[in-house]
């Protein structure tokens, strides 16, 4: 099942997307969280209104007829892993330092600002995150029920769905910070964009894969890609990730609780930023030019059977700088 947060009436609430038309959930509205705090008991009455969508019972919303939001508007939290080699491996050849081999030891996230989740549509930008603007490529789950201390061989029963997700990314911002082993923070608490649905596992059975070897936990063999005002920058599929989301929610879940809401992204897949597609055109060729997103670019993002997500850079009515306030050491 697609599931979606959008405005009706000017207030969001949950529904079911089915072909074009967006179904309500309940004579009174629902909001996504509701659904992800009463996860069986919500799937079950959702199935019923996929009954009666199909049967011609109910009627639906033309999704195009109301603002789509992210589909977890409010997270309880927001993770994002760093589980595809390929990425890591790229960008650390770029900077001419070897693969460092605790990637391969256990999986890593940070934690980013859930109370800067956007949907489609805009995405503001201050003048410091026009210094070297990126978009990032991955996959997010939302987790359906509260957990501690979960092994890997069972977290994919906390997955509510998977969905797509841009980590937008002000490297210049992002780099100053991580000079002092601390970050990446301002780099990335700007925007985070998730949507445009939450698909449920069951639609996507037929795309799910074999692991790893040496890893637990589903993966699922879905096309990834990105267009940058139309031109294709990336490719990439997320049965790449070399951690699982299973083994991301054991390392998250660690003498820590879980709960309805938090939302974990997979990191970047291979060639799925600028910072990395940069990186691996200079070491090529002397003379690459950079390319980084710029003001009223527009960033097309799709997984295979995730959907579409489309974002478009906007620049905020303010001149405020904080690269501008940096102290300077006065040379001796």
């Amino acid at each position: 099942m697609k599931l979606v947060s959008f405005l009706n009436r000017d207030k969001g609430q949950a529904g079911l997307l089915m072909g074009d038309n967006i179904y309500e959930l309940s004579a009174t509205p629902v909001t996504m969280q509701y659904i992800l705090d009463n996860w069986d008991e919500s799937i079950a009455a959702i199935k019923t209104v996929a009954e009666m969508g199909a049967s011609g019972r109910v009627s639906g919303i033309p999704v195009h007829a109301v603002p789509l939001l992210a589909p977890v508007p409010h997270p309880t939290s927001c993770r994002d892993g760093y589980a595809f080699r390929q990425h890591v491996a790229s960008a650390r050849r770029n900077r001419k330092v070897p693969m460092t081999p605790e990637f391969d030891q256990y999986p890593v996230f940070y934690f980013t600002n859930h109370n800067s989740i956007i949907g489609p549509g805009a995405i503001k930008c201050m003048p410091d995150h026009f210094h070297k603007l990126d978009f990032e490529l991955e996959a997010a789950i939302v987790i359906c029920k509260k957990g501690r201390n979960i092994k890997a061989a069972e977290a994919d029963q906390y997955i509510g769905g998977l969905m797509i997700m841009n980590d937008m990314s002000a490297r210049t911002l992002q780099m100053e910070e991580m000079l002092l082993n601390l970050g990446p923070a301002k780099g990335k608490d700007f925007a985070t964009v998730i949507g445009p649905w939450l698909v449920t596992l069951d639609e996507l059975q037929q795309h799910e894969t074999a692991p790893k070897p040496g890893h637990i936990g589903k993966s699922w063999n879905l096309a990834m890609r990105c267009w940058v005002n139309e031109k294709q920058v990336s490719a990439g599929n997320l049965a790449d990730m070399d951690w699982t989301f299973a083994e991301l929610i054991e390392r998250a879940s660690y003498g820590a609780d879980l709960y309805p809401g938090d939302v974990i992204g997979s990191g970047t897949v291979g060639t799925g930023c600028f910072l990395e597609l940069n990186g691996t055109g200079k070491l090529n060729d002397p003379d690459y030019k950079e390319q980084w997103l710029q003001e009223g670019d527009t960033v097309v993002m799709e997984i295979e059977g995730l959907g579409r997500l489309e974002n478009k850079i906007e620049r905020e009515d303010k001149e405020f700088s904080i690269l501008a306030q940096k102290k300077l050491t006065a040379e001796k």
